[in-house]
């Protein structure tokens, strides 16, 4: 069920009582939810008093990786840099639950693997019907009476009970065969909320990605892996299509609608000039939610036509980053 209140004590930076998901998860985006990592960290700024826009640098230096696109994140150099927040990796050597009632005890967030499965706010998709990896950020925790409180997705839910248990391997959910989940704390002493030099500091980061973006146009490699992915796709039905859309169209489209958000960010912020980049970037989102309905009728067995959407695509990155390149970069 979602939380709106419920802060737990050695957290008063993090404000939420007064939880409002963040626009970038508004219904009327093309894409609302862009993965796990990212849309938990989107609203985990939100509440810090942090602008998740300003830090999405690192969408420019996103690729097809050959088999996928990217499945991006937020970088944590990035995020010490512009906002002093502090991410690294925890040894986990305890049961979690421990781990994360004393990182909170210390006013420290933390990043937590977990199974959603055990996860009441995905209901309909995943809770109780499948096990399937996703990222949490606890916000609270009450052991004795088994709830947790914890941002996922696009918002900020509890759960309990069983589900409590189950989520951390406790009592008899305990499975020994199971590997430690990756953990991560989040430091939040060093925390700048208004740094003077924010512009200046999210350009740096802007020259630093655009410098590492694909050498080439990686929507042409993209739409060449998946005419070669047609036949296999269709034979294997609609369940493989879902795990496949995630991974290229949705991370694509999903990323550069992003990429779009940071460059209205620069117009606003570091002066006009780049806004045929934003352009570019949702023709580039939207051509991608056009590409999953298309794939999703070829998983059907239907024939299909790719090459339009995507030549539109490859020709709408190319002018993305040519603008951009021109402001920020060679």
């Amino acid at each position: 069920m979602p939380v709106t209140g419920g802060r737990p004590q050695g957290l008063p930076l993090l404000d939420v009582d007064n939880f409002v998901p963040h626009w970038l998860h508004a219904g009327e985006r093309t894409w609302t939810e862009t993965n796990c990592y990212v849309d938990v960290w989107i609203e985990v700024l939100n509440s810090l008093g942090l602008d998740p826009v300003a830090a999405a640098a690192f969408t420019l230096s996103c690729d097809f990786e050959g088999d996928q696109w990217t499945f991006f994140k937020y970088p944590s150099e990035d995020l010490r840099m512009l906002y002093g927040i502090e991410i690294a990796e925890l040894n986990v050597w305890r049961p979690v639950a421990d781990h994360v009632e004393e990182q909170l005890g210390f006013g420290r967030l933390s990043t937590v693997e977990v199974d959603a499965w055990f996860l009441p706010d995905t209901r309909g998709v995943s809770y109780r019907q499948t096990h399937a990896k996703t990222t949490v950020v606890p916000t609270g925790m009450d052991r004795k009476g088994r709830r947790l409180d914890y941002f996922h997705n696009a918002g900020h839910f509890s759960l309990q009970d069983d589900d409590f248990d189950g989520l951390f391997q406790l009592g008899d959910t305990v499975d020994p065969s199971k590997l430690s989940p990756y953990v991560e704390v989040v430091r939040l002493d060093r925390l700048r909320r208004a740094p003077a030099d924010l512009v200046e500091r999210v350009v740096a980061l802007t020259k630093v990605h655009l410098a590492r973006r694909p050498a080439d146009n990686p929507i042409v490699r993209m739409a060449d892996r998946i005419e070669s992915d047609l036949p296999w796709l269709t034979d294997l039905g609609m369940d493989a299509f879902h795990l496949y859309a995630f991974g290229v169209c949705r991370q694509c489209g999903a990323s550069t609608e992003l990429a779009a958000a940071f460059v209205d960010w620069l117009v606003v912020h570091d002066g006009p000039g780049p806004e045929a980049a934003a352009t570019g970037f949702r023709q580039v989102a939207e051509g991608a939610k056009g590409l999953q309905f298309t794939l999703a009728r070829a998983a059907r067995g239907r024939t299909v036509d790719l090459r339009g959407v995507l030549d539109g695509m490859a020709d709408a990155w190319d002018g993305a980053m040519t603008t951009l390149g021109e402001r920020y970069g060679s």
